[in-house]
């Protein structure tokens, strides 16, 4: 019981907590030890202290972004195997973070903050990197940066097969290169999260998304979208207190006509049941 409650004040503190303060792989493993409330995570925060001391013993001295990318790769995807799970994509392992430590595999987003948290340990500028269907790393600054591929084993991913990816994924490539951009950290981890939601609701697992966008609420209570989602699945759970709190919370933030309309709407609809 305490350790849960350790957890829930961390998920908290992480809603509560400047953008630019949190740790993203640190956070990641806070999400992931609500899940596994039985594992001592210690080992694991040593693991990602160990990972960042193995790229500054072999990054000395690096600060080219080029450079600073190759070592990322050497160092997580060559010497610790690292790399994207292919074969089960879907398997809810590779977004929580224990179980991708665990298996060395996982999806991008898990990867990516694997990058990223490394490289800001040493005080390199790095960024997960939001494209339609899927998410890199930047590496550098605006100047001269680096994108490369966690799930790939750290490749350099250069701007034609970025356009290549934006235009496979995205029916209008014009308006999609419009939105490739950093994410901020906290919607990386409302990513990893989702990620683990919308999987759990396509297996039938209702309850099991419901806690998982519960948890985006609390560590993103800014992020209407999560807002809007546990709201329609306290519906159908039948607790109509509960949908009327989360909708309610998401006037609060949204500033959208369309979607605060429709959200009175469903409150309206709410009152008449």
């Amino acid at each position: 019981m305490l350790v849960t409650m350790l957890d829930d004040e961390e998920l908290i503190r992480l809603g509560l907590v400047d953008d630019e303060e949190i740790a993203l792989d640190e956070a990641a493993l806070v999400l992931a030890r609500l899940d596994h409330p039985e594992i001592d995570d210690g080992p694991y925060q040593d693991f990602l202290w160990a990972l960042s001391e193995r790229l500054s013993e072999v990054a000395t001295d690096t600060i080219e972004p080029h450079e600073q990318a190759e070592h990322l790769a050497r160092v997580i995807a060559k010497e610790h195997g690292f790399r994207g799970d292919a074969v089960t994509y879907d398997d809810p392992a590779n977004a929580d973070l224990i179980r991708v430590i665990d298996r060395r595999q996982g999806l991008p987003v898990s990867l990516s903050i694997l990058y990223v948290g490394a490289a800001r340990q040493l005080g390199w500028t790095a960024n997960v990197l939001d494209i339609p269907g899927h998410v890199l790393v930047l590496i550098g600054d605006e100047v001269d940066p680096v994108i490369i591929d966690p799930f790939r084993g750290g490749r350099v991913v250069d701007t034609d097969e970025l356009a290549t990816l934006v235009q496979a994924m995205s029916p209008d490539p014009v308006a999609a290169v419009s939105h490739v951009a950093t994410m901020p950290n906290r919607a990386v981890l409302v990513r990893l999260l989702l990620n683990q939601a919308t999987r759990a609701e396509a297996a039938g697992k209702g309850k099991r998304a419901l806690t998982l966008y519960r948890r985006m609420t609390v560590m993103a209570p800014g992020h209407g979208h999560a807002w809007w989602e546990r709201a329609r699945l306290e519906l159908i759970d039948g607790d109509t207190a509960a949908a009327r709190h989360s909708l309610t919370a998401m006037l609060e933030v949204t500033r959208d006509s369309d979607v605060r309309e429709r959200i009175a709407d469903v409150l309206a609809s709410i009152s008449r049941a």
